[in-house]
């Protein structure tokens, strides 16, 4: 019982972790409210700064998508707590993305700038990325996504759930709303810097990699299911009246 209360403590921790660096993350990339953001910081020579912001981006990624595969998980529950798994994936995750909000060098070239209703547009679609960021993790389990329901079940001595395939609100306008909703938030900004532009860029390209690798283990998973669903439903972004994707990729069913 000592262990599971411990498993517990260290999952509702973790989950404190993880939802201060998230709420953080908005006015990093906005440049508002905290103290330290994407455009601000300590100066750093271009090259200097490009390989410190890549390799801060890739210490996040690699982990990140590393430690979500099926095999991964097999090997490191042979080390830890099987309800502790997803806890601990949330903590190194959300430890990695404070690093890059400590460490990350300004690039401050100007991209683009807008003002007026632009701006406004551009902000608003900023925020509403965020929105659906969140939401989707509430249409589907967002206690389980964040390591909270695993640690509760084994205290409570709950049998495992059964993984089951649902497509809310949101899964049924693309497969991967959190990732849509986290491009939109990437990519809108009145004022795009090269160093933001860095950052979505990376970020984007690590998405496009990561939403593959996880449809490959949804197939494993669920099979015929999610095949079809993928038929229908386009990968990341909507399609537009008329049945027309946004994209290619996603005409291709992604």
């Amino acid at each position: 019982m000592t262990g599971r209360v411990a498993a517990v403590i260290y999952g509702f921790v973790s989950y404190l972790i993880f939802s201060a660096s998230f709420a953080y993350t908005p006015g990093f990339l906005g440049n508002f409210l905290v103290p330290k953001t994407i455009d601000s910081g300590p100066d750093s020579g271009l090259l200097q700064a490009i390989l410190i912001n890549t390799l801060l981006l890739g210490a996040f990624a690699i982990p990140h998508s590393v430690m979500a595969r099926p095999a991964f998980k097999r090997w490191w529950t042979r080390i830890i707590p099987a309800s502790c798994e997803r806890s601990t994936y949330v903590l190194i995750s959300s430890l990695l993305l404070i690093l890059i909000f400590w460490q990350w060098r300004p690039i401050g070239a100007t991209i683009w700038r807008v003002e007026g209703w632009p701006a406004v547009l551009f902000t608003t679609i900023y925020g509403m990325g965020w929105v659906i960021a969140l939401a989707s993790t509430f249409q589907i389990d967002h206690f389980e996504l964040f390591g909270l329901r695993q640690v509760v079940d084994a205290l409570r001595g709950a049998a495992d759930r059964i993984q089951t395939f649902k497509t809310p609100l949101l899964y049924r306008l693309v497969r991967h709303p959190l990732m849509f909703g986290l491009m939109l938030a990437f990519w809108a900004t009145p004022h795009m810097t090269a160093g933001h532009l860095l950052f979505a860029v990376l970020s984007t390209a690590y998405i496009l990699v990561g939403v593959r690798l996880e449809e490959r283990d949804l197939v494993a998973a669920f099979g015929t299911s999610y095949e079809r669903y993928r038929r229908r439903v386009p990968m990341l972004l909507p399609r537009l009246p008329g049945g027309n994707s946004m994209a290619s990729e996603t005409r291709r069913g992604g």
